[in-house]
């Protein structure tokens, strides 16, 4: 082997080492300028957890979040077991501590209700509640339906009113009683979330046929109802339209003439409506 050949295999081989150096030294330094990720433990959900249920151990687990942890997160297990649940939690979800009942307050729907409200149950009939359209978390009116009393005109028949507006759904489901036979039947029951007053009313149309109408959840707004009666629906008497506010239109009697008719000695009055009138 040559010598210029040498020269140059030597030249390319510090040529090589120098870039080596160069890349190592650059990589090393970013990689030391680089702040280690933190992590934080926090508890979340096992497996789906139920509103109402009280938690435990086995429906509870670990898991690392990077930086800062959610707001009010759960951060020990031994902070969570044995508080009630007051909203559906779901595989994985972090435990929020607003989204658990206060320490000593157990399970079940009590724990769900904030303070100074009440949790008040209503009756409905099946459509309501095998087809699923009232579920916790919804807002209803309730509207009861029946005949008035004494002081009312018997007229007006059935009469349907609003009772309340804007209420929220606490839950739904079943409820086994017995009718008058004795025999086990299933009623659909619906827990709604009032204040005092208005779980006296709810008391009260509890005698009365009771309806819940669905409204959207943005719609907060109390709309003032006329209530609607029976006699309504098939052409009510005038006293009754003007008092649920239906405007009657007065008509004016029609116009009639009077035409004498002579026959010989006879003479008689034939009377004859106008041609509006027929109309």
């Amino acid at each position: 082997m040559n010598r210029r050949l040498l020269t140059i295999l030597l030249i390319a081989f510090l040529i090589a080492s120098g870039c080596t150096f160069l890349v190592y030294r650059v990589v090393g330094s970013k990689a030391v300028s680089a702040k280690p990720i933190v992590t934080t433990p926090i508890v979340a959900a096992a497996a789906d957890i139920r509103i109402g249920s009280v938690l435990t151990a086995a429906n509870l687990a670990t898991m690392e979040v990077k930086g800062a942890p959610p707001k009010g997160a759960v951060l020990k297990p031994s902070d969570a077991i044995g508080r009630g649940v007051l909203a559906d939690i779901y595989q994985g979800e972090p435990i929020i501590d607003t989204r658990l009942a206060p320490v000593g307050s157990g399970g079940g729907l009590a724990a769900t209700i904030p303070q100074g409200m009440r949790a008040c149950a209503v009756k409905v009939d099946q459509v309501v509640g095998v087809a699923g359209f009232v579920t916790p978390g919804m807002r209803v009116d309730v509207l009861v339906s029946g005949v008035p009393p004494g002081e009312q005109d018997p007229s007006e028949g059935t009469v349907t009113k609003t009772v309340l507006q804007n209420v929220q759904v606490l839950s739904a489901g079943t409820d086994i009683t017995k009718d008058a036979e004795g025999k086990p039947q299933q009623v659909q029951v619906v827990n709604l979330l009032v204040n005092p007053a208005d779980a006296q009313v709810l008391s009260l149309a509890s005698n009365l046929k009771i309806q819940l109408v669905l409204r959207n959840p943005l719609d907060t707004k109390v709309e003032t109802v006329d209530r609607a009666a029976t006699a309504q629906l098939f052409g009510a008497p005038a006293k009754l339209q003007k008092a649920s506010g239906v405007r009657v239109r007065k008509v004016a009697a029609p116009k009639v003439f009077t035409v004498e008719v002579i026959n010989g000695t006879k003479s008689s009055q034939e009377k004859f409506s106008s041609p509006e009138a027929k109309q």
